[in-house]
């Protein structure tokens, strides 16, 4: 069962990151899934949060970071270790490489963690968003298999990772915000 999965897998890495790949994904991938764009992103995402949101929106801050934070540590240094599968990039010669390959374990994938869990946590507090941040959270994930470092089962792990590391720190905010911040700042519009 398992090298049946392991072989489906393989058949959609290759359909996504060879049969799917053309000039507007090389060149699109590589800048959806940068460590650089997305830090930059969500500091600034963040950052907008605490200048212009109330006392909720800037408690959101801290526990979409320990969301962020959760996720990356449970996929980068626990599960990797655990799975120790290889990157497709490390194994495979046949393959539309189009980042530096990393030296690191492939599944689950952390950028699909994280910007799930973001996803998650996010779209439970602000549900006329949720589309739009489950779509950015799977262009994320989705741009790994493109440019050649994750299979798309490490993204499905990640992405289930994800889901439930952001529902949690949800359940632990909306508790946080009914002992804490409704004592603390009754009006919530403040």
């Amino acid at each position: 069962m398992i090298e049946w999965l392991d072989e489906l897998d393989k058949i959609f890495f290759i359909l996504i990151n060879i049969e799917l790949a053309n000039p507007v994904t090389d060149f699109i991938m590589p800048i959806i899934t940068s460590d650089y764009v997305l830090r930059i992103t969500y500091a600034l995402a963040m950052l907008a949060l605490l200048w212009k949101g109330n006392a909720r929106l800037r408690w959101m801050v801290l526990f979409s970071a320990i969301a962020m934070i959760l996720a990356d540590q449970i996929s980068s240094n626990i599960l990797k270790d655990v799975f120790q599968r290889p990157r497709p990039c490390q194994i495979m010669s046949d393959l539309n490489l189009l980042v530096n390959c990393g030296q690191g374990f492939s599944m689950p994938s952390s950028h699909a963690a994280n910007s799930f869990a973001q996803a998650a946590f996010f779209a439970s507090l602000f549900t006329k968003s949720r589309w739009y941040l489950i779509i950015v959270a799977f262009l994320v994930s989705i741009s790994r298999v493109f440019v050649g470092v994750h299979y798309p089962g490490d993204i499905l792990a990640g992405m289930m990772l994800g889901v439930v590391v952001g529902l949690i720190v949800t359940a632990f905010f909306i508790i946080f915000e009914r002992k804490v911040l409704s004592r603390a700042v009754p009006d919530r519009n403040s």
